[in-house]
């Protein structure tokens, strides 16, 4: 662990200060100064170097547990997180709920990488969990949104890649409520199932690229649909 006394750090101007602060404090991060996991400064230390008072200092530490950056422990200190979690993105992704267009984008282009990913990545487990989903998916003709999601879900964290692994989760949860905001109910069952099966035998074949052509087919897909209800909305 660095030792505070040697962390550099610049001196925050009185306007936007706890916004500085959050900047500051994040800036320990991407310079390597501090890692996750690691303990920040006391109050008393980030207060002076920062010159900046506590209550300013306070609100900023609060906005930046908020976000999931940190967390403090009782009567132990305040520290980053291991690993940062999904708040940044899910506060970014409500900004954004009322534009679908974009959430739809954001979508193709997060799963698009992970899949390919995936298909380089993917172990036997996680092909074995993707079977069983397909095999439920069968059997449900209806209500198999939730299987539907697991399915995707399951393929984002076998790329096993802990900076996207955070957006993965509000993402599909914000496209599931876009969905129900909108009514679509025209869902294709056996059109589903193909395009999932399509996309499982690209990765029990581990071919990036045909991982890559599935899913893009499939969620441009469910794209054109969306778009198809939003302008008859």
């Amino acid at each position: 662990m660095s030792n505070p006394n040697e962390l550099q750090m610049k001196s925050v101007k009185r306007e936007t200060m706890s916004k500085q602060v959050v900047d500051q404090i994040i800036e320990l991060l991407r310079s390597g100064q501090l890692k996750p996991g690691d303990k920040l400064p006391t109050e008393s230390e980030l207060s002076e170097k920062l010159f900046v008072s506590r209550p300013v200092l306070r609100e900023a530490l609060s906005s930046l547990e908020t976000m999931g950056m940190i967390h403090r422990k009782t009567r132990e200190g305040t520290f980053f997180s291991d690993k940062i979690g999904s708040k940044p993105f899910s506060i970014m992704l409500a900004l954004s709920a009322g534009d679908i267009p974009a959430v739809m984008e954001a979508r193709i282009a997060l799963e698009l990488g992970l899949v390919t990913v995936a298909a380089e990545k993917i172990t036997e487990a996680q092909l074995g969990r993707l079977e069983e989903l397909l095999e439920l998916m069968k059997r449900q003709t209806d209500q198999y949104m939730d299987i539907d999601k697991e399915f995707h879900r399951t393929i984002a964290y076998s790329a096993n890649n802990p900076i996207l692994e955070g957006s993965i989760d509000p993402l599909l949860n914000m496209f599931d409520e876009t969905l129900n905001q909108i009514a679509l109910t025209d869902r294709d069952h056996a059109v589903t199932l193909r395009e999932h099966q399509t996309i499982l035998e690209a990765l029990q074949r581990r071919e990036p690229a045909a991982a890559f052509t599935a899913m893009f087919a499939h969620l441009d897909h469910v794209r054109s649909k969306v778009m198809k209800r939003l302008t008859e909305g």
